[in-house]
């Protein structure tokens, strides 16, 4: 408690020392609910616009940055399971398949919900005064009510921060709109637009038992498992910080308080280590960069399926930088293995020819601003769609991990390098994406002070949260107007009856 309580004084001491006005200041509480490095990611270059800008944050996080000025980290990494450098195939058996994903995501939900009430920091802080000194709660959604819980317990306004695409089976809990399943495909699709019947009828699917499997583990949850902090109302998000911009999301109405600021984590870019500048400098046909990022171990990937990567790039003449855990038996004399590679200055070089990725978001986004083009081997969750959108564009190919061949690798990278179109596209494409009329980070900080500027926006809120999913999807109207059509004709059914019974009486009569 003490920890706590100290922690509150110097943030008010900071604040008041600047003096600095409401809204040009403010004290931000942040809570971090994901132990994945890329949620992480969007989430930290979230903050470090507003710390930027002045504002101090204090946040909940199993990833430590380090304390500076205006920002200070609570560290709950022992509370959480860690999602790195996971296995391949475990993930694909257990979140590979859009179905098997949503049963295994309402058990994670559930543990991340007990690590950050486990807190006893955060414990603290919700039963002492010092709630109060803060002016905005941050935080990652996670599609139960948990997150709900802290909002209302601080009652604070909140920002929700996604660091993927819209999450469309939560997007009418979150924003009170429901994207049209026949033109806006699902989060857990493998299409980036439902272009045919198949893709319109199984979209339609994915979203309904999406949804309803969602609504059904909150039901449980409650009956099985009652929890306080199950039992909050559903809370309003003032604002949704989105990771993704057109290009990287293929276009879809959204509610105004729905701000894409997608390539947020994006910086200048640094030196790259010289050994590494040297391997792709001395590459007189360029380089191919590979990784699947952080939460996927590379190394874990079968062995058949990695012999036909080696073979495949030892046959090209471009030179090979592969993101690789541990040491490579039989590694291809062109290519270089590293456990970590700068990403993001390698993807602004001009010597790189292509991206190896699994289409994580914060990936997709250095590529398209970067302008290179992409082979996609999508993994699980967002991926498959992310990819999708890359392709849509022009700039892309999609393949499948797991029938993955030497033949099949080495005609999509030479189709992707030798085919201009791919590299026209992606500049094209980076262009499309660094035309903003603000950067990300002047988004951020714009917003967030408008909500508190405005004691929550609420007038930025949509009004169809206060409706029913019946009366939103206008089915009470429709019931209506059917039994209005339906007694209509029957009424005329019954004077039409009535005269021909009438007009017989008369002939009778004659």
């Amino acid at each position: 408690m003490s920890t706590v309580v100290w922690l509150s004084l110097f943030l008010w001491l900071s604040v008041d020392l600047r003096k600095m006005p409401v809204g040009e200041a403010a004290r931000i509480l942040a809570v971090e609910t994901v132990a994945g490095k890329s949620h992480w990611y969007f989430m930290s270059s979230v903050l470090r616009s507003l710390t930027d800008a002045g504002h101090t944050v204090t946040v909940f996080t199993p990833f430590l940055d380090g304390d500076r000025i205006n920002y200070t980290e609570v560290d709950t990494s022992r509370y959480f399971p860690m999602k790195l450098e996971m296995d391949v195939m475990q993930t694909i058996r257990e979140f590979g398949d859009p179905v098997v994903l949503m049963n295994e995501r309402s058990r994670v939900v559930r543990i991340y919900c007990d690590a950050i009430y486990g807190n006893q920091k955060l414990a603290d802080l919700i039963a002492s005064e010092a709630r109060h000194l803060y002016d905005l709660l941050l935080i990652e959604p996670l599609g139960l009510d948990c997150v709900s819980y802290l909002a209302n317990a601080l009652d604070l306004p909140v920002i929700y921060s996604i660091p993927s695409p819209m999450i469309t089976f939560a997007e009418w809990g979150f924003t009170g709109h429901l994207s049209n399943p026949a033109c806006v495909s699902n989060m857990l699709a493998s299409h980036a637009v439902p272009g045919t019947f198949l893709q319109r009828f199984t979209n339609t699917a994915l979203l309904t038992y999406s949804m309803a499997k969602m609504k059904y583990d909150q039901l449980i949850n409650l009956v099985t498992d009652p929890r306080p902090y199950d039992l909050a109302r559903t809370v309003n998000p003032s604002i949704i910080f989105q990771n993704s911009y057109y290009v990287t999301e293929s276009p879809s109405p959204v509610t105004p308080n729905v701000i894409y600021v997608g390539g947020i984590h994006l910086k200048p870019a640094k030196t790259i280590p010289k050994d590494i500048l040297d391997f792709i400098e001395d590459s007189p046909q360029g380089v191919i960069f590979f990784t699947f990022g952080s939460t996927i171990k590379v190394s874990s990937l079968p062995g058949h399926i990695e012999q036909s990567f080696k073979e495949a790039f030892a046959d090209i003449p471009q030179r090979v930088l592969w993101k690789y855990e541990g040491e490579m038996k039989d590694k291809p004399k062109n290519v270089m293995t590293r456990k970590w590679f700068p990403q993001r200055e390698i993807l602004l070089h001009p010597k790189v020819k292509l991206f190896i990725s699994h289409g994580g978001m914060s990936g997709v986004c250095e590529a398209v601003d970067g302008g290179v083009p992409v082979l996609g081997i999508p993994v699980f969750y967002d991926q498959p769609r992310n990819i999708e959108n890359l392709v849509l564009n022009g700039m892309a190919i999609s393949m499948d991990l797991l029938s993955t061949t030497k033949e099949k690798l080495s005609n999509a990278i030479s189709e992707l390098i030798n085919d201009e179109k791919y590299s026209k596209n992606a500049k094209i494409a980076s262009n499309r994406f660094r035309d903003r009329p603000m950067t990300p980070q002047q988004s951020v900080v714009y917003w967030t002070e408008y909500v508190i500027r405005h004691k929550g926006a609420p007038h930025l809120i949509s009004h169809a949260l206060n409706l029913t999913w019946y009366q939103y999807l206008l089915l009470d109207i429709i019931a209506v107007a059917l039994i209005l059509i339906f007694l209509f004709i029957f009424v005329v059914f019954k004077v039409f009856k009535c005269i021909k019974t009438f007009k017989k009486d008369k002939v009778k009569t004659q």
